[in-house]
């Protein structure tokens, strides 16, 4: 891996930091800093879209730039370092879009790839995986899809579907084959649900925060067409694998907390004289310094993994490596900051007393789900051990 960027890298960092500061400052967006893409707008997505961020790694006969993963991960790190509202095409651009260029139909392809690159009213993607027994064992769903004639019946559960609630669309795992001899894995197929169709309901899940961006998902006989099957069927769960790279090794895991991380050293930088003497002022210097290190790792991981797709590698380890590390770091953040900022770090957001301009207490809260969301520590440490290592099961 080469650790200096181009020229041309460089520029295109410029290019988006000058372009987030700019939108900020005319107040389209504040910075927070809470979930991992929490904020989402649909004016400020057809802006990216304008600019030619949103697919800048897609190939050009779909509507990319053709640029690499290096350069998408450059345009998200200055997007997330504000918190920047990406959360509309996100999920679509990520995963779905790539899924769609590897497995999908023409027609799905020609339908949904456009709408996706150009941020498109309606075409909001959620994730439809996690079930309340299949969670990080995803190939364990048992919410079905019967094949009758040109058409699939769908039933079954969801749950933790975030932003399930405002999505247009559905990117859904569910069971086709019943064949009990098979092997769990082989018996998913993954299909594209419009979440406004009859017999889905939506209910809403508020976490510890307070906050609704969690839903859980019930089908009762909704009936899609066939041609909303993305690949093979019975091959869901393969497919699902492959873009679980992208998912795991986004720098989104790093920096989902970083106003936290720039708002902290800014608050111990500006403790007073008489406060930067004493075990605990010495503490809090070398806590903040092995919390410099360790961002300085896992910013490196993000773009080891990056660089690796772009070498047309599969970095299933590595990717895990990543989000395993970089998501315990957030969690590790969050709970230095509270430690240092005290007793007046669980005032939250809306009070004048508030230490930061971000709600660090909301972020604390948070923090519980960054190792579980996307596959949890004990999962990644298997894929590592066992993909990475070549150690036995």
């Amino acid at each position: 891996m080469n650790f200096k960027f181009t020229e041309s890298q460089n520029e295109l960092r410029r290019q988006v930091r000058e372009f987030v500061e700019a939108e900020l400052a005319a107040g389209t967006f504040k910075v927070v800093s809470k979930a991992l893409v929490a904020q989402f707008s649909i004016e400020f997505s057809r802006k990216m879209a304008e600019q030619g961020w949103i697919g800048i790694n897609w190939p050009k006969e779909y509507g990319g730039q053709g640029l690499g993963q290096v350069e998408k991960m450059i345009m998200l790190e200055e997007m997330f370092k504000y918190q920047a509202p990406v959360g509309y095409h996100f999920m679509g651009e990520r995963q779905i879009g790539p899924a769609l260029m590897k497995f999908g139909t023409d027609w799905q392809r020609d339908h949904f790839l456009p709408k996706i690159i150009s941020a498109e009213k309606g075409i909001m993607f959620c994730l439809l995986f996690s079930e309340p027994d299949a969670g990080s064992d995803l190939a364990a769903v048992s919410t079905t899809a019967i094949k009758e004639g040109d058409d699939y019946i769908i039933n079954g559960q969801k749950v933790w579907t975030s932003e399930g609630h405002v999505a247009d669309y559905g990117w859904l795992l569910a069971k086709t084959n019943f064949d009990e001899s098979l092997p769990k894995h082989r018996t998913c197929s993954e299909f594209i649900v419009d979440m406004k169709m009859p017999g889905i309901t939506i209910r809403p899940l508020i976490n510890m925060v307070g906050e609704h961006t969690f839903n859980e998902v019930f089908f009762d006989n909704v009936r899609i067409s066939k041609k909303y099957l993305v690949g093979q069927e019975d091959a869901g769960f393969k497919q699902i694998m492959a873009q679980m790279n992208y998912e795991r090794s986004g720098i989104e895991r790093l920096l989902q907390n970083y106003p936290v991380y720039s708002e902290l050293k800014r608050f111990i930088n500006e403790m007073d004289e008489s406060e930067k003497t004493g075990e605990y002022f010495f503490w809090i210097r070398d806590k903040m310094a092995q919390l410099e290190i360790e961002f300085t790792v896992g910013r490196l991981l993000c773009y080891s993994t990056a660089w690796s797709i772009d070498q047309g590698e599969t970095p299933t380890s590595q990717a895990a490596i990543s989000k395993a590390f970089c998501t315990q770091f957030e969690q590790r953040l969050n709970d230095f900051a509270m430690a240092v900022i005290g007793p007046n770090s669980i005032i939250r957001e809306g009070a004048k007393w508030m230490p930061l301009v971000v709600d660090v207490a909301a972020c604390y809260l948070w923090g519980v789900s960054y190792t579980l969301q996307g596959g949890s520590v004990e999962i990644l440490k298997n894929i590592i051990a066992q993909r990475g290592l070549g150690l036995p099961r």
